[in-house]
């Protein structure tokens, strides 16, 4: 495991804590993340999931989106965490690069870091506003 200073490990702890907070009674699949925004501060966020599954949220949307809610708008770094360290999907993947720019993301199992990357290498060549024009 890669060591990490005090704020990148409550980073972690947060994105593995917010698994426990997860409302997925369908997949069984927990998701956790939390975004560190310039100021300092950690938003936790977990995935939602609803019956009619396109209605369902991301852990990683739920961190941003909690924190644009919040007035944040610079991120930091991220850290997701699932019982296997499964990566962001697609969607997550885009908006994480739309919102961040290219940020480090960690990517967690229970046990901490199985993984360091980039929004840039999760998503390359992404579709962005400049693509609109």
């Amino acid at each position: 495991m890669v060591q990490h200073n005090e704020t990148m490990n409550n980073l972690i702890t947060k994105a593995i804590h917010m698994t426990k907070k997860a409302h997925a009674p369908y997949s069984k699949y927990n998701v956790g993340a939390a975004v560190k925004v310039d100021e300092g501060e950690i938003i936790g966020g977990c995935n939602i999931e609803n019956a009619s599954y396109p209605l369902s949220i991301c852990a990683e949307r739920t961190a941003l989106f909690r924190a644009i809610a919040q007035g944040y708008k610079n991120f930091v770094s991220m850290a997701i965490a699932t019982e296997t360290g499964g990566t962001p999907c697609g969607s997550c993947r885009q908006v994480i690069w739309e919102l961040c720019g290219d940020i480090p993301i960690y990517i967690c199992d229970m046990n901490g870091v199985v993984n360091e990357t980039t929004s840039g290498m999760l998503l390359p060549d992404p579709f962005e506003a400049k693509d609109l024009k």
